[in-house]
């Protein structure tokens, strides 16, 4: 049985008991986003501005920039989202520690995450070209994998994806509806200009995942 309102109710029980933690975790892996996208945005800019927008550097300059944003994607976005899982994880039953969002670089698994995270964008891609359902539905079925990586760094992924399926059985309409549940507070992260989702949406739908 999916229990998404016990999900909820002890997500918010352990947000509590280490809210500045769980802010801190929420603000490094936003902050840190935020601004790497902001590097590469000005990259770009300037790139446009240097070569008037046309031409054949510009054409180079696009395509070392989208090289750029890729591999940040796969090599620190990725990577830092199961840190940030590891985070939350703990944080159920200790309370997390800020260190534990960034532990994920320096493990000696570090190449193992890249690689499976690689691999669930690719197949979640491939899926998609099959039309929009396929794709949302390997989505939730690959949903588990930041988590089951974020515990056992070194399976390998064939056992990961495999896993994840396990544990996705029969819960995909399940969690698309604890999804929808937090549309509301999203909005409300918007509304604020993110200041409500650093503060309380984010750290409050990561701890109800890991309560998954």
């Amino acid at each position: 049985m999916f229990r998404r309102r016990e999900f909820k109710a002890n997500a918010k029980i352990r947000f509590k008991r280490n809210y500045w933690g769980c802010v801190g975790a929420a603000v490094i892996a936003f902050g840190c986003n935020t601004v790497i996208g902001r590097v590469i945005t000005i990259l770009e800019r300037s790139i446009a501005g240097y070569t008037g927008g046309s031409g054949t550097g510009y054409v180079i300059g696009e395509i070392i920039v989208w090289l750029i944003r890729i591999m940040t994607i796969f090599f620190v976005t990725n990577v830092m989202v199961v840190g940030t899982d590891s985070f939350f994880i703990k944080n159920r039953m200790e309370n997390g520690e800020i260190s534990d969002v960034l532990s994920k670089f320096n493990s000696e698994h570090y190449g193992n995450i890249v690689k499976i995270m690689f691999l669930e964008f690719l197949y979640m891609y491939l899926w998609s070209l099959l039309f929009i359902i396929p794709g949302i539905v390997k989505f939730y079925e690959y949903r588990m994998i930041p988590y089951i990586l974020a515990e056992n760094p070194g399976m390998n992924s064939r056992e990961v994806f495999e896993v994840s399926k396990r544990m996705m059985n029969g819960k995909k309409w399940e969690m698309f509806v604890l999804d929808l549940s937090f549309i509301g507070w999203a909005i409300l992260g918007i509304i604020t200009c993110g200041i409500a989702a650093v503060f309380f949406v984010m750290p409050y739908k990561n701890a109800t995942d890991a309560e998954v």
